[in-house]
């Protein structure tokens, strides 16, 4: 977005930066943000495969917090890019964990929106003693129904946006679109797997915010690890068995947590937050009434910004 909401904190630099070698195939790149002895948060990026951006960095006061933010297996400038194999939610928990270690963190407020709120789940119900609360936004779930509505249920409100998704896949291919394009973007021909990555994460992308945006400028490094991360972990459903996240709620549901979702999010639709709110009922809810998916929608980021101060006062949510 080129009008950046105001309740951001103000563009940051990282204190240090690197690489870590996670395997013998993947290189995860990690940045350090604020304050060295503050309050240590995790920062999960969404997709899987959308990587990091600089305006991450600003949802958190620099001199309370000291963030940790990486590019996932196979997102931004971890290597290789759009790398699936050696890449499942089992191994990004593992990642997490490294990275704890390396930087001497004992416990952290884990912060992670979409795909991102999907892998805190999963980090926080694997290590529940490591986490001091969460701050979770567009919530997805990676369930069959969710997946269902993110290639098929969308063309009630886009349809011109599906029947150019379709478009380049065959009549007989289509009743399994995920399928159809997880096999050409999971090859290793890049004639074919350039053209279904730009459009898939065309498809997605064009969907992100409640109002029309100005098209951001073509990225390979966007477009190749959204359009192979996400197709396989969407054709291996997260790697979660039906509706894990919501059956081991209760690892976690002594841990303060406020759940931010644009009303009108049609990438993640509400449905997924609201079950999750029932789940765990001291989560707190925040229903954005006028916005979509976008983290940078000024209601979404007022509300993300007012949870870290929250916590940063009073280490709970109200």
């Amino acid at each position: 977005m080129s009008d950046l909401p105001s309740a951001l904190f103000p563009p940051i630099q990282p204190i240090r930066h690197g690489m870590l070698e996670v395997d013998e195939l993947h290189t995860i790149y990690w940045e350090e943000v604020g304050n060295p002895a503050g309050v240590p948060v995790l920062f999960l990026h969404g997709g899987p495969g959308a990587g990091l951006s600089p305006q991450h960095r600003r949802f958190f006061d620099p001199q309370h917090y000291r963030v940790i933010l990486f590019d996932q297996r196979g997102a931004g400038k971890s290597t290789p890019l759009g790398e699936w194999r050696n890449n499942t939610t089992g191994l990004l928990v593992s990642d997490i964990e490294k990275l704890r270690v390396t930087f001497g963190i004992d416990k952290w407020l884990v912060f992670g929106g979409s795909w991102g709120s999907t892998l805190a789940l999963a980090y926080g119900q694997a290590h529940p003693e490591r986490c001091l609360g969460f701050i979770l936004r567009g919530i997805f779930l990676c369930t069959r129904a969710e997946i269902d509505w993110f290639l098929h249920g969308v063309q009630w409100f886009y349809p011109e946006l599906y029947e150019e998704f379709v478009a380049p896949i065959p009549v007989p291919e289509r009743a399994d679109l995920l399928a159809a394009y997880a096999s050409r973007m999971l090859c290793d021909d890049p004639a074919v797997y350039w053209p279904a990555a730009r459009a898939w994460s065309r498809f997605e992308g064009r969907r992100v915010f409640l109002l029309p945006q100005e098209d951001e400028p073509a990225s390979d490094t966007l477009d190749l690890g959204v359009g192979r991360l996400e197709s396989h972990y969407m054709a291996n459903l997260g790697f979660f068995t039906d509706d894990q996240l919501i059956r081991n709620v209760g690892r976690i549901a002594h841990l303060p947590a406020v759940i931010v979702q644009g009303r009108y999010d049609v990438i993640c639709p509400p449905l997924s937050a609201y079950r999750l709110h029932q789940a765990w009922p001291g989560a707190r809810l925040h229903m954005i009434p006028d916005a979509g998916h976008g983290a940078l929608e000024h209601g979404i980021s007022k509300a993300l910004v007012g949870a870290t101060e929250q916590f940063k006062r009073s280490s709970r949510f109200d």
